[in-house]
């Protein structure tokens, strides 16, 4: 089973009578093979997150396709889109805003579950404590709140919650960038561990290059809406072909895209739940960070 995203462009119309259309994506293609980290980097308003969206299935493309597992998602029916969310789920920015509060951790935890009607009530209690103690916090949290929790906790907790369903792929969207420094490497290194044990594929959205070193085998570079550069990461890190690339990885100031070629905040995605946008039966977003008590 292999995640393609083929051709894939993303136009949002402009807001008022004289507002210009926004190319989000340009024609941007990216391959997620079984077991494999692509990192995906650029900076801010570069399309990555509306990327990452249509290739989860959040946002229908304007050109190009996803393929999952040789079919074009376009074709999906429900029972289709059932078995893509059970391999494909996400972990978002910042888990303050992504997960629901209303809930308690266990509930957050085996939504998926429930959703999907896997296990009855007391199955889903356990497979909720393997599932902290397999991104390493303790099963007391499980009666806590959202609120009764530290950043870093509710970032691994979310992590949990993506992993519920057993899924095969990842799409880790700039999961670190809501956290503290201090907390980034142990969630890194947990990354990096269900990787390894799991045989996880993660497309890897960030814009630190040092970080995206650490965890990719393959990195793709946005500027624009457009893939500049797509390079293993020995390759790319040995010394990128693009001048993006080059300012990127030396720590340069590279040009930030004008007001014009930014696509809308709402579309682009930062932070945030997602709404979605079509037809397929999702489970609510997922997000990522640190241990705990």
């Amino acid at each position: 089973m292999t995640l393609v995203a083929r051709d894939i462009s993303k136009v949002f119309a402009g807001r008022g009578r004289s507002a210009a259309s926004v190319h989000a994506v340009r024609e941007a293609s990216l391959e997620l093979a079984p077991g494999q980290t692509v990192g995906l980097v650029g900076q801010s308003g570069s399309g990555k997150s509306t990327l990452a969206r249509i290739v989860l299935g959040l946002l229908p493309p304007t050109g190009g396709q996803v393929i999952f597992d040789d079919r074009p998602t376009s074709e999906f029916g429900r029972a289709d889109w059932a078995r893509f969310r059970h391999q494909v789920q996400a972990v978002f920015q910042d888990p303050r805003q992504s997960l629901n509060w209303r809930l308690d951790i266990e509930s957050i935890v085996t939504e998926p579950l429930r959703n999907y009607g896997v296990g009855d009530r007391r199955q889903r209690h356990i497979r909720a404590a393997e599932l902290l103690d397999q991104v390493q916090v303790s099963a007391k949290l499980l009666a806590r709140r959202p609120a009764d929790v530290s950043g870093g906790q509710l970032q691994r907790v979310a992590i949990a919650r993506a992993l519920a369903l057993a899924p095969g792929y990842l799409v880790c969207d700039e999961p670190l960038s809501a956290l503290d420094v201090s907390v980034q490497a142990g969630i890194v290194n947990l990354l990096l561990d269900l990787q390894q044990t799991q045989g996880l594929a993660m497309l890897f959205i960030s814009h630190d290059l040092g970080i995206v070193r650490h965890l990719s085998d393959r990195v793709l570079v946005m500027r624009r809406g457009e893939i500049v550069e797509s390079a293993s990461a020995e390759e790319f890190y040995a010394g990128p072909s693009h001048p993006y690339s080059r300012e990127l990885v030396g720590l340069t100031a590279a040009p930030e895209p004008s007001a014009a070629e930014r696509p809308p905040a709402d579309a682009a995605g930062t932070a945030g739940t997602v709404h979605h946008t079509q037809g397929p039966p999702a489970t609510e977003p997922i997000a990522a960070q640190e241990k705990g008590d």
